[in-house]
């Protein structure tokens, strides 16, 4: 998995989340909330619209998101295409541009995503977890801390699971500028990463 064939895919994905999914629930549903499904990510309210690997589904139409740009997609399912316009730090996807997706960087991602959501459902219970289009992450908040999973960012383009405590902490576990971070490497696991959220609840 090539770092540059990763970050490309994790854009595009990340501009169809803001442009094709969020923007349009946003304005239709009042919400910018996302969930995660198996594979891959879903508005929780109207328009219905998921995103599984490398296609966007809605319904039983499923349309290849490699070649396509987000305005002939949203076109085609018939969405009014645009990012929200209540955050500023977008994936920065031209509703114009060809998205560039690699279908099996984007089962992995959705691997990382379905095995995220499933560790902060085990470890915490009773949480429903977020994916947030503005930095494109599963998480949770409990008591002033993140738990997430990230599919990499511009700190590291690999995916990683996160504990972020709002305030400031110190020792060898806490290696990332916003707390502690793990990678979660070629094969997800919803065991591994729960360990992780677990380990850094004791720690706190």
């Amino acid at each position: 998995m090539t770092g540059r064939r990763l970050a490309e895919t994790r854009r595009a994905w990340h501009g169809v989340a803001e442009i094709l999914l969020a923007g349009p629930q946003y304005r239709r549903s009042g919400t910018i909330r996302l969930q995660v499904v198996p594979g891959g990510f879903a508005t929780v309210k109207a328009p219905a619209l998921r995103v599984v690997g490398a296609e966007l589904i809605v319904g039983e139409q499923r349309l290849a998101l490699a070649g396509n740009t987000p305005a002939g997609l949203a076109a085609a399912v018939d969405v009014d295409a645009g990012v929200p316009d209540i955050y500023d730090d977008h994936s920065g996807v031209r509703e114009d541009e060809a998205l560039v997706v690699d279908g099996e960087i984007a089962a992995h991602l959705g691997a990382c995503f379905t095995a995220g959501d499933a560790a902060l459902r085990r470890v915490l219970p009773g949480q429903t977890p977020v994916l947030w289009p503005e930095h494109f992450d599963v998480s949770v908040t409990v008591d002033e801390v993140n738990y997430g999973v990230s599919p990499g960012d511009s700190w590291h383009n690999e995916p990683y699971a996160y504990v972020g405590p709002w305030a400031p902490r110190e020792g060898a576990f806490w290696n990332a500028p916003f707390g502690a971070a793990r990678s979660l490497g070629e094969q997800p696991s919803e065991a591994s990463i729960a360990e992780f959220f677990e380990e850094g609840r004791a720690k706190l």
